[in-house]
């Protein structure tokens, strides 16, 4: 699942993720993204941290929460650069990892494949 407010965005992760195979849900905020994880869980989730109403947190928080999905890997990612201070709020809101939007859209696919085969 790829969770981000931006449209562009989100359409470019999803197309470059299906083009290396992965089936892809989207969800445009954290409030989508906890209602589509409560009807259908992903293997994974790209979570952006920034957006409006939920943010990538409070849906981390949420969907952890739920006890089943406890262990589904959540990667959240931002525009903002890799600050640490990032990093430990996403940590600390009970994603797996955190990554920066800026550390290269193609990279994505490989950072999927090591969460897949991880679960």
């Amino acid at each position: 699942m790829v969770v981000d407010d931006n449209p562009t965005l989100r359409e470019l992760i999803t197309v470059l993720l299906q083009s290396s195979g992965y089936n892809v849900v989207e969800a445009e905020d954290g409030r989508e993204a906890v209602r589509l994880v409560r009807s259908g869980c992903p293997d994974l989730i790209l979570m952006d941290i920034q957006m409006p109403g939920m943010d990538g947190l409070d849906a981390t928080r949420m969907i952890r929460s739920i006890r089943e999905l406890c262990r589904m890997p959540i990667v959240a990612f931002s525009a903002y650069g890799e600050g640490e201070e990032n990093r430990r709020a996403a940590l600390a809101a009970g994603c797996t990892d955190y990554v920066s939007k800026t550390m290269g859209i193609t990279e994505l696919p490989a950072i999927v494949e090591r969460y897949l085969k991880a679960v």
